[in-house]
């Protein structure tokens, strides 16, 4: 895969999140997938499990989820690292503004290790 596809691979996998898609999410992932949220030193293993799981509690906290103004740093052939904007909302609730920044390997098409460093609090536990 060439950096552009490298790069266009994790827009599409955060605009799935931000559809709140989670077959579509899962999809990105190897079968035996980590994804770890270094910031709060916390590791989901397994797509059909543990990470599915994590995707699902997302989902329930929030009416509305954003990822953009991605900056991509791509280590050919296998590795991205991803700086952008994160918003959440929940009705009723005050819109919540982040910064994050993750680090993908992958393997083949397929994300096989995640790392997520974010700012405020963890809304992926």
């Amino acid at each position: 895969m060439g950096n552009e596809v490298l790069q266009q691979r994790v827009e599409q996998y955060f605009a799935a999140v931000d559809r709140q898609d989670l077959q579509r999410v899962l999809s990105f992932f190897t079968e035996d997938a980590s994804f770890t949220i270094a910031t709060y030193e916390t590791t989901f293993r397994g797509r059909d499990t543990e990470i599915a799981g994590m995707f699902t509690r997302l989902f329930s906290r929030y009416d509305t989820i954003y990822h953009g103004h991605f900056d991509h740093l791509i280590s050919f052939p296998d590795r991205l690292a991803c700086r952008f904007e994160v918003r959440n909302e929940r009705l009723g609730a005050p819109l919540i503004k982040k910064n994050n920044c993750n680090f993908f390997k992958f393997k083949g098409h397929d994300f096989d290790e995640v790392f997520v460093y974010m700012s405020g609090d963890n809304a992926l536990a």
